[in-house]
């Protein structure tokens, strides 16, 4: 190999160890270390590293059972959130995630409030996660009209490109002036900051309803700027 060439592929092996080493992992495939769980959600890490994120209606559901349609949506709509315990600014984060047959799910940006309002009987749709920070859909056939990789109330993703009911990749650049979202490697949605939002905060996760069955892996941030 010609010297100028060893030199530029030296450089380039040793740029991508470099990009590699600044993805810090978030979740550890053992435990909720660093986490905070908000709600009744049930979050457990499988044998193989993979977090499960899930509910017990059995458990939840009231008594006596709701008498009205609206009792019972209050009940249902009852989220469950997993939080960073730390609080990130500008970066770039990663996770695969597979949800049940018309499950739904979210990732929350910059949520100062930590989901409080989410997570109440009955829950107070303006103070939610998306409303008052950002949050980025994912969902699995799930009657919304909002795909995986929308930014929640901004703006609704490319649609076509989520393999549904099986394992996807979801990619999130966070910066000042705009937030992206990658599904699979294919951009589908950007959109800049709302200047009347948080500007930092923590990364959550969504348990959407009381029949929530989702799995995560590969949960990593990557600070830019720093």
């Amino acid at each position: 190999m010609p010297f100028m060439s060893k030199i530029v592929w030296l450089m380039m092996i040793a740029t991508s160890l470099v990009s590699a080493a600044d993805w810090k992992p978030l979740f550890n495939g053992k435990n909720l270390d660093g986490w905070e769980v908000l709600g009744d959600g049930i979050w457990l890490a499988t044998s193989d590293g993979v977090l499960t994120g899930q509910r017990n209606p059995y458990k939840s559901m009231p008594k006596p059972f709701p008498q009205t349609e609206a009792e019972f949506k209050n009940w249902l709509n009852v989220q469950s959130w997993l939080y960073t315990k730390e609080e990130f600014e500008e970066y770039d984060f990663q996770i695969d995630y597979w949800l049940r047959y018309s499950g739904n799910s979210g990732i929350s940006l910059h949520d100062k409030s930590r989901a409080e309002s989410a997570i109440t009987n009955p829950v107070n749709y303006r103070k939610t996660p998306s409303k008052v920070a950002y949050e980025i859909q994912i969902n699995n056939l799930f009657p919304d009209p909002h795909p995986t990789g929308s930014i929640y109330g901004f703006v609704d993703a490319k649609t076509g490109v989520q393999k549904d009911n099986e394992w996807n990749h979801l990619e999130i650049e966070v910066r000042k002036a705009m937030i992206r979202v990658k599904l699979n490697g294919q951009l589908v949605a950007e959109h800049a900051p709302d200047p009347a939002r948080p500007t930092s905060g923590p990364i959550g996760i969504q348990l959407h309803d009381q029949y929530s069955v989702s799995m995560y892996r590969n949960i990593k941030v990557r600070p830019f700027g720093k």
